[in-house]
């Protein structure tokens, strides 16, 4: 009798423990979000990706940068410690209140979106979810492209400002750009093809308003800005004005998801000294060249590369 009792107690810790396992990874973002999958809330909350949806399609309508906002939200979050949603969490010393997160913007949106999940479905959706809907939302009602977007992510309980100098930085060189992504699992044509996320939004010309005038002290612009291209930004930021202005990063087409911002990098267009030299680092230029559709390179196709890179890198 006694031996039976103590294999049944066994067996039941080892369900136990199998159990919590199986619950863990199920929704789990670390490791390559092993546990997230396409359709994860389709019994506990079918609606989730409607109701996001309807949130942000709201705001965007209402304010276009909302959109590129969201998309840098979820970047910001996730190169964070992964997809955890602690870029929302409240309070000092925070990820949200760190320098390269003090610009953005869309938190309103997120808490919108999750009062309506909890509304239809109390306690079930991760807010990390609803970054990630939000974001895949954006780059839609900007004219990108769909993805499906696996879901099943838990939300972080730490976040520290300190901990976002992980952040991809405006004046990273290429070398360090690359480094940055792949301590993330990110190849370089990754990089390339996230990065190009920028062709929706702005910059505060305090980051790059350096180069314009005195860069690395040679009391002259940054080389890799076209002549031409250098008056008009100028113009937006003068010397001595405000580092608040905000600078389209795909000149001409600021609210519009498309490929034009490779091309303005390509023409030295490009806003960011990190963004300009994804064209002047022969490493990145022959994956901003592809995107172009260079003769004798095999092309890459922005809209769906995007998408592809958003799956897998940020599950």
């Amino acid at each position: 009798m006694k031996v039976s009792s103590l294999n049944k107690t066994l067996i039941l810790m080892v369900l136990v423990l199998a159990t919590l396992t199986t619950l863990a990874l199920g929704q789990s973002n670390r490791g390559g979000g092993g546990g997230t999958r396409v359709g994860f809330y389709r019994s506990t909350c079918p609606r989730v990706e409607s109701i996001v949806q309807a949130a942000v399609q709201s705001a965007v309508r209402a304010n276009p940068t909302i959109a590129p906002g969201l998309l840098r939200m979820f970047f910001h979050d996730c190169f964070v410690n992964g997809c955890d949603a602690s870029i929302l969490i409240d309070g000092a010393s925070t990820e949200k209140t760190a320098l390269p997160n003090s610009l953005l913007r869309g938190f309103e949106v997120i808490d919108a979106a999750k009062s309506r999940l909890e509304t239809a479905c109390p306690g079930v959706v991760s807010c990390a979810d609803i970054v990630a809907l939000a974001a895949r939302d954006s780059v839609v009602l900007a004219g990108g492209p769909s993805w499906q977007v696996p879901l099943g992510r838990r939300d972080g309980l730490v976040s520290q400002a300190s901990d976002t100098a992980n952040l991809p930085a405006f004046n990273d060189p290429i070398s360090v750009q690359i480094q940055k992504f792949a301590d993330k699992g990110l190849n370089t044509q990754d990089l390339v093809t996230l990065v190009g996320g920028h062709t929706i939004g702005t910059a505060a010309c305090f980051t790059f308003s350096y180069r314009l005038y005195n860069f690395n002290n040679t009391n002259g612009p940054d080389p890799d800005i076209n002549p031409a291209f250098l008056p008009q930004l100028r113009a937006l930021c003068p010397s001595g004005g405000s580092g608040s202005t905000r600078v389209g990063l795909d000149t001409g087409s600021v609210n519009r998801f498309d490929n034009s911002y490779f091309a303005n990098l390509r023409n030295g267009r490009g806003v960011l000294e990190s963004d300009a030299k994804l064209w002047s680092d022969p490493t990145t230029q022959r994956f901003v060249q592809r995107f172009l559709g260079f003769r004798g390179l095999l092309g890459l196709r922005f809209d769906v590369e995007f998408g592809r890179s958003m799956v897998a890198s940020f599950l």
